[in-house]
This record gives C-alpha cells, sequence and structure tokens, in this order.
C-alpha cells in the first residue's frame, strides 16, 4: 500500500480552492473574495474566502484548513469507536454558494482529508467529501446534468463507485425531522482508504475536479431568470431547511465545533437571510409543490433523459 503523501493533498486542496475562487469569480462577473488567514489553537490554521453580494452570488464561501489537535472529537469517531482518544491532523476544502436568484440552486461541496495517530501504532488515514445540490425550483434538466457530471467523476474508479456514493449522499442529506432530503442530492463518501493511497487521493481529485463543471452550466442557465417576491420567498423559507441541516447533522460543521475551530469559517456555510412560517404548505399544481413532489425524493438522475419538447419532431 502507497504512503498517504501529505504535502501532495495539501497542494492540491489550496490549488483546488484557488481555482473554484476563479471560476465563481469569473461567472459572477462582478464580485470578488475577501479572504482571511487564521490559525488554529492546537496548530495549523486556513484561509477563509468569502464573496458578500455579488452580482449572481448573494454569499459565496470557500475555506481551506489544516489543522491538527490531540483529540478527534466525537464527530469524527462516531463512525470508528477504535479511534477514539488519537491525536489528528485534517485538511480539507469546503464550500457553500447561495445564489440571488431563487431559480439557481444553492450548491455544497467537500474533500478532505484525515491523518488518526497515537504512540506504538500504525496511523491510519482516510479520505472524504463529495458535493451535492439544493435547488428552490426543480428542472430536470439540472438535475440530470449534475448527477451525469457527478457520475463521469466516479467512472474512472469503477462501476460501483457512482451508484455507491450517489446512494451514500442522498442517505446523508436526509432530515430526520422533516423526513425529506435536502435537496436532489449528488456525491457523498467517507472514511475512504481502500485500494491505497494513490487510488483514493486521485478519486477525491476527481470529485473535486467535476465540481466546477457540474455547477457553472447550471447558474449559467439560470441566472438571468424573470423572478419575484413569490419565489424569494420560497427561497428564503427552503433556505431554513439547509440551516437546520448544517446546524443539527452536518459532520463538517459538528467537528469544527468540537475540535475548537474558528466559528466565523465553520458557519460561513449559513445564507445571509433566512425564513420560517409555520407549519405552511404549498398549494397544489404550483412550482413549489412539484419541488416537493418530484424532486424531493430520490431518483436516478444520471439514467434520466429530458422528455422531447410539446411539439418537437
Amino acid at each position: 500500500m502507497s504512503e498517504p503523501d501529505i504535502s501532495a493533498v495539501k497542494d492540491y486542496l489550496t490549488d483546488l480552492q484557488d481555482r473554484i475562487c476563479a471560476g465563481l469569480e469569473q461567472a459572477d462577473g462582478g464580485g470578488r473574495f475577501h479572504e482571511d488567514s487564521w490559525e488554529h489553537a492546537a496548530g495549523g490554521g486556513g484561509r477563509s474566502r468569502v464573496m458578500a453580494d455579488g452580482a449572481v452570488f448573494e454569499k459565496a464561501g470557500i475555506n481551506f484548513s489544516h489543522v491538527r489537535g490531540a483529540e478527534l472529537p466525537p464527530s469524527a469517531t462516531a463512525n470508528r469507536p477504535e479511534l477514539a482518544g488519537r491525536g489528528f491532523a485534517a485538511m480539507g476544502v469546503s464550500l457553500v454558494i447561495h445564489p440571488h436568484n431563487p431559480y439557481v440552486p444553492t450548491s455544497h461541496a467537500n474533500v478532505r482529508f484525515f491523518v488518526a495517530e497515537k504512540p506504538d501504532a500504525a496511523p491510519v488515514w482516510w479520505f472524504g467529501g463529495g458535493f451535492d445540490l439544493t435547488p428552490y425550483y426543480g428542472f430536470e434538466e439540472d438535475a440530470i446534468h449534475w448527477h451525469q457530471v457527478a457520475r463521469s467523476a466516479c467512472e474512472p474508479y469503477g462501476d460501483d463507485l457512482y451508484p455507491r456514493f450517489k446512494k451514500w449522499c442522498d442517505e446523508y442529506f436526509w432530515i430526520k425531522h422533516r423526513n425529506e432530503p435536502r435537496g436532489v442530492g449528488g456525491l457523498f463518501f467517507d472514511d475512504l482508504n481502500d485500494g491505497g493511497f494513490d487510488r483514493c487521493f486521485a478519486i477525491m481529485q476527481s470529485i473535486g475536479n467535476h465540481y466546477l463543471p457540474a455547477y457553472l452550466p447550471i447558474v449559467a442557465r439560470r441566472k438571468s431568470a424573470a423572478n419575484g417576491e413569490r419565489e424569494r420567498n420560497f427561497q428564503l423559507y427552503r433556505r431554513g431547511r439547509y440551516v437546520e441541516f448544517n446546524l443539527v447533522y452536518d459532520r463538517g460543521t459538528l467537528f469544527g465545533l468540537q475540535s475548537g475551530g474558528r466559528t466565523e469559517s465553520i458557519l460561513m456555510s449559513l445564507p445571509p437571510l433566512v425564513a420560517w412560517h409555520y407549519d405552511w404548505q404549498p398549494e397544489p399544481g404550483t412550482p413549489e409543490a412539484r419541488l416537493y413532489e418530484e424532486f424531493l425524493r430520490p431518483r436516478e438522475w444520471a439514467d434520466e433523459t429530458l422528455a422531447p419538447a410539446e411539439g418537437a419532431d
């Protein structure tokens, strides 16, 4: 098994942050990222980049971190209790994009690498991450494209990888107290170390590299769509679901808080404006109801094709 090359992972992650920032700035056409560099109390640090009130993106946050600690927090050992008590080093890039236009979905991506160590024992390493899409108004074209790009990211590494990571994503981004998914899914994986470091690192890189090709065409299609108060109100309401998931269930948020991370960077994933309405239900037959009926449920999007437009030959 190849030995982990921590410096290569760090170089890739910082470059990925640079490339995604450049791609999003170009897509926005006006906004720029502001960078804060910070240090972690137990060692390491990171750089947080946030775009606020751009032309297209209301808030876009892209964080790189490389931190160390004396003991893995509970969120990191919930599925691997045998690692409890080990020291750790963790690095990753995490991002969340909240657009102005309600017809442009929110998107999230994360790729990360962990090493857990203790005296007189071999270090244990693994990769995790993925990307997922949270639309406010559903379009088959967008969901199909998103998942087909996700499948392309996985294809070089075996036919079973996309179905496994896709199912994992559907299950992970499930809001239990609402009994609904956060969005239309994508990819999610964790504890990846089978097949050796080189293969696992390549999978992580492929997923990170496919985020912009998955998201930017959707942004380009929807960013100029006409919208008004109704769409904005629904967007703010649905953002409430995003906040609920991130604060109650998200492992990255919990890990950051439990490990004493920088609060501003951890919570940069939250949207700037959000609304809750008591017992609100969409009216039958509306685009808002269609989101719940046709999109907020698991579908094999990558295998679907668009129906021909009415009247087309």
